[in-house]
């Protein structure tokens, strides 16, 4: 297997440092709902994660949730609530809206909050190796010190300084040094710490819960591109700083940003569309074969054109799965061997789901090739039913028989069906087509072979 790494710019085998896999990936900061741009990132990583444990990979995975944050204390300020009252309720809408993504929970989600002890613990740690500095009761990094800073971003404290407006700080020995702790302000939440009452800056944060859960160096590290300057960057000077072991991370793993229009969907844009507002319109499988469609270190664009072809191709895999006119011929069946190795191929080539997304397609045209010729196929739908889950994690629900539709529902159904065989017999194909879309969208599908037309009705979730 070849991932793509951040750090070193290119491809290389992984080898992980023991038997089990260690994983973390940038969590939320849980001041609203999640959008579909979190959406795109949790589902890349749930996958990667399925796919490691598919090859066999033990893993340990954690995802943090940021519950305090400047953004966190204005939202609660302006609605007259607590911050921990909003971060709960947020992070309880975002671990509703991965269930329902069908997204594997993290085998731990540490709060910042929760972790205050260890934070402190990690500051005290590189003020005493002389890597930070405690000025009014607020701590910070020494980024000079760390002679590789910027090696993540391929940047140097000069060209990071280039363009960026920098706020400066009474205190700081240098413009591009960042906090550690913040000095608390009236009416905001702190902690008590050596340095007085306080607040952990975001950096640390992460710092803290990894080296906390998975130890001093981490097999692959994940997130978004956004993430690598200066979050990323930051993480490591402060973690080689504290520990003094190399490599912090050996694999850094970023996935493509979700654009709507020519900017990356994010609440502080506004330009924002919400995981529950998307599931009102399109399925579980649609949202996420739309994005496992693009290389996950590639740019997506949202559109509705895309979400719908994706739909369109997650009812082909639905009603491949559905059929049931299973041949009694002696015809044999499928060998579906090449197809799984085609798909470890692309997957392990750094995980290029638009491949192994074209190699379940494929079997599933061989699977209808095979049914229309009488050869068995009903162990080749398992096999397609297993990958598309246990990999992708799509859940390609089954369809519901006619008989657990209303009357009313039948009949009108039934009244279609007619009006479109008789369009067919005329050669009127267009006609024919429009019914059969009309009864798509009521969760009809149909399905022409050679005995006839086979009605599967979509189970509603």
């Amino acid at each position: 297997m070849k991932v793509y790494n951040s750090l070193s710019g290119k491809k290389e085998e992984f080898i992980p440092q023991s038997e089990q896999v260690s994983m973390y990936v940038c969590g939320i900061t849980p001041y609203d709902n999640a959008h579909i741009g979190h959406a795109m990132s949790y589902i890349i990583f749930d996958v990667i994660r399925r796919y490691m444990s598919f090859r066999g990979y033990n893993l340990k995975y954690v995802q943090n949730v940021t519950d305090i944050d400047d953004k966190i204390i204005n939202r609660a300020k302006s609605l007259g609530i607590s911050t921990r009252d909003l971060a709960d309720k947020y992070t309880a809408g975002f671990f509703e809206d991965m269930k329902v993504l069908n997204i594997r929970p993290a085998d731990i989600y540490p709060r910042a909050t929760d972790e205050i002890p260890k934070i402190i613990e990690v500051i005290q740690g590189l003020m005493d190796e002389d890597y930070a500095y405690e000025s009014a009761g607020s701590v910070y990094f020494r980024v000079r010190e760390v002679f590789d800073y910027g090696k993540l971003s391929n940047r140097n404290l000069e060209s990071m300084m280039t363009g960026v407006r920098i706020e400066t700080e009474q205190g700081k020995e240098h413009p591009m040094d960042f906090t550690l702790w913040k000095a608390s302000k009236p009416g905001e939440p702190s902690w008590h710490s050596p340095w007085g009452e306080g607040r952990p800056g975001w950096h640390i944060e992460c710092s803290a819960m990894s080296l906390k859960y998975l130890g001093n160096t981490i097999d692959i590290h994940g997130g978004g591109q956004d993430l690598i300057f200066p979050h990323h960057e930051n993480e490591i000077a402060q973690s080689e700083s504290v520990t003094g072991i190399k490599p912090f991370v050996k694999y850094w793993l970023h996935n493509g940003l979700l654009q709507l229009g020519e900017e990356k969907m994010s609440k502080s844009l506004g330009n924002l569309i919400t995981i529950k507002e998307a599931l009102t319109k399109y399925s579980v499988d649609a949202i996420r074969i739309f994005v496992l469609s693009s290389h996950y270190r590639s740019p997506l664009k949202y559109s509705e054109e895309a979400l719908e072809a994706a739909e369109g191709g997650a009812e082909r895999l639905q009603r491949v799965i559905a059929r049931e006119d299973y041949t009694k011929g002696d015809k044999g069946s499928l060998d579906t061997e090449p197809f799984r190795r085609r798909l470890i191929e692309t997957m392990d080539d750094d995980f290029n789901t638009p491949q192994a997304l074209g190699v379940l397609f494929d079997l599933a045209r061989m699977i209808n090739q095979a049914a229309d010729s009488g050869t068995g196929f009903s162990e080749a739908q398992t096999i397609l039913a297993e990958l598309s889950n246990n990999i992708f994690g799509l859940k390609l629900e089954a369809f519901e028989p006619a008989s657990r539709a209303s009357s009313d529902m039948k009949e009108n159904v039934n009244r279609l069906i007619e009006e479109r065989s008789k369009m067919r017999k005329a050669k009127q194909w267009q006609k024919a087509d429009e019914i059969r879309a009309k009864l798509a969208e009521m969760g009809v599908f149909l399905e022409d072979t050679a005995a006839g037309t086979k009605v599967l009705w979509k189970r509603k979730a």
